[in-house]
């Protein structure tokens, strides 16, 4: 019989949609750094940076069978997974208003990643390898974009948040969020930054 640590991303949630608490422990001990630095990002507090992470793998234990077999990008969605449950928490802990009460659906609808088929799954060794030119892309873009971005995926604002924060017309805001989209896209293309 196979070790977990030794099966791969996609072998090892299957195991978790079945109840395999080896498995789960297998995709904590490969993840948990990774998903706890992104999670750190969101909520900088160190307590609920760790209770979020828990909460992550409670979820993931819970309703691995949600995750869309077809997409084969186990990577991906516990990225999203991640970052959509520290904002969320983040937004409630804040007291934005018009939040849904949390409940099963609103979980299934906001917390859990609909990957489209359009994207090649992401495995971990090759998002090691291309974190590099991933900084480059960032790194060629100008403050303000870098900012706008930053306020979006890591503060989880949404446009209007954003052009309030800001102190600027929405139409500015969604112009510079998809124009920094579009160099960003641009900048990895050509692997430069």
């Amino acid at each position: 019989m196979t070790s977990s640590g030794a099966l791969s991303d996609i072998e090892l949630i299957n195991r978790v949609s079945k109840s395999d608490s080896k498995s789960l422990e297998a995709l904590y001990n490969r993840y948990s750094p990774f998903l706890y630095t992104l999670i750190k990002k969101i909520a900088s507090d160190e307590e609920i940076a760790g209770e979020i992470l828990s909460e992550v793998f409670v979820i993931i234990w819970k309703k691995a069978e949600l995750f869309d077999f077809k997409s084969e990008d186990v990577y991906t969605w516990l990225i999203i997974l991640a970052r959509n449950k520290a904002v969320d928490v983040l937004r409630r802990n804040r007291g934005d208003e018009a939040i849904q009460e949390y409940s099963d659906e609103y979980e299934n609808k906001y917390i859990i990643p609909h990957l489209s088929h359009l994207i090649d799954p992401l495995d971990l060794e090759t998002a090691s390898k291309i974190k590099d030119n991933l900084s480059k892309a960032i790194n060629g873009l100008t403050d303000a974009q870098k900012y706008v971005i930053n306020l979006g995926f890591y503060e989880g604002l949404n446009e209007k948040q954003i052009a309030e924060r800001l102190k600027i017309p929405l139409p500015t805001v969604k112009s510079k969020i998809k124009v920094a989209l579009s160099i960003l896209k641009d900048n990895l293309v050509k692997g430069e930054g």
